[in-house]
């Protein structure tokens, strides 16, 4: 059994690091995984995704240093000005929406057509994308959007976060993928920690950390912070040269096969069956 924890902890650590930050969604992902590998609990999702997190704060070192030791100069001054006020602008209304008591999904159906629709979104965001100049700025509308994006995204598992929050600085005018990935995953760095930090305390206080298996944790933890390392640096060469359309083509496939499964009954139909993963991509916004 111990053999078996620690063979789940690390496919779902892979899991979650591949599809954190890739524009595919985690939790379709995560949701099919653990009907097979078992459920995990709030903490197991909370540290994976603090893997995840770790990796991008990694690769993106260099840029959050500029922007903190180079705050005299107005063009990093500006930039933080806007990752600020988008991070500002998710707190807000993602505290709003959980003291409205949203609660996630009843079964996997609105998940795969989250999947679907965001394929199809991914297609017509690059379509008209294609149509503006490469401009590489990001706005203070922009920043307002991303903002917002984030929530919506939280609001509705299966978007994907990060997929929600590029195409809608595309959209808004930054016609660089690589400008509108960078500005997306800087956001997401602090609203993402905030988010976990959060969940983590509340998890604590109320002793859900009784009878975790830390040794498949800290393993979930370290294979979730490389595969995420490994993926993101592939995905940041990857848009260089290539459009997001793959990720669109295989959300649509996905999320139909997703729709096939729960039509067959593979898949289960209320929150007392789902799993708890559902959560994870949900949380970096609802939470914060």
């Amino acid at each position: 059994m111990a053999d078996q924890s620690i063979i789940s902890a690390v496919l779902l650590g892979v899991i979650e690091g591949i599809t954190e930050f890739l524009p595919i969604s985690s939790t379709g992902h995560l949701i099919i995984a653990e009907q097979w590998l078992g459920k995990r609990s709030d903490t197991f999702n909370i540290v994976i995704q603090a893997g995840a997190i770790l990796a991008v704060t990694i690769i993106y070192w260099r840029r959050l240093m500029d922007l903190a030791l180079g705050w005299r100069e107005p063009k990093n001054r500006l930039y933080a000005g806007k990752l600020i006020v988008a991070f500002l602008i998710t707190a807000v209304l993602g505290l709003i929406v959980k003291k409205m008591g949203f609660e996630l999904p009843d079964n996997a159906t609105p998940i795969a057509w989250a999947l679907v629709i965001g394929g199809i979104w991914m297609i017509f965001a690059e379509w008209a994308a294609a149509k503006r100049p490469p401009y590489t700025s990001i706005t203070w509308y922009v920043a307002i959007l991303v903002g917002i994006a984030q929530v919506v995204a939280g609001v509705f598992p299966g978007l994907s976060r990060s997929g929600t929050t590029i195409f809608i600085a595309m959209l808004a005018g930054t016609g660089s993928r690589a400008a509108a990935t960078e500005f997306a995953f800087l956001v997401g760095i602090p609203t993402m920690y905030a988010a976990s930090g959060y969940e983590l305390l509340k998890t604590v206080k109320d002793g859900g950390m009784a009878g975790e298996d830390w040794t498949s944790l800290g393993i979930a933890f370290v294979v979730s912070t490389i595969v995420a390392f490994i993926s993101v640096k592939w995905l940041l060469a990857y848009i260089q040269t290539n459009r997001f359309t793959a990720f669109a083509i295989y959300r649509i496939i996905f999320g139909g096969l997703l729709l096939g499964m729960v039509a067959l009954g593979y898949m289960p139909q209320s929150n007392d069956e789902a799993p708890a993963a559902a959560a994870t991509e949900l949380r970096p916004v609802i939470t914060k």
